[in-house]
């Protein structure tokens, strides 16, 4: 079996919570769906952190290593959304 990515995580959850909000579920197949959506959330939350590690840039600062989120980075005019 394939890891599974952040994508397809956050694609099973938004699919998981229609299910949820459909009303249409036993109790026992929506406390099952529920459960698999926990476990998702862990994954796409350890996923995030672990990213957001990777993104801090190491930046020199009077001759000193730095580590600066990347967030916190003036980066002018470009425009970094894309």
């Amino acid at each position: 079996m394939a890891k599974p990515t952040f994508e397809n995580a956050l694609a099973r959850l938004e699919q998981l919570t229609g299910e949820l909000e459909g009303g249409d579920l036993s109790l026992d197949a929506s406390l099952k769906k529920f459960d698999e959506g926990i476990k998702l959330v862990a994954f796409c939350n350890k996923n995030l952190t672990e990213v957001r590690a990777k993104v801090e840039l190491l930046l020199t600062k009077d001759g000193q290593l730095e580590s600066v989120p990347f967030n916190e980075i003036d980066h002018g005019d470009q425009d970094i959304s894309e």
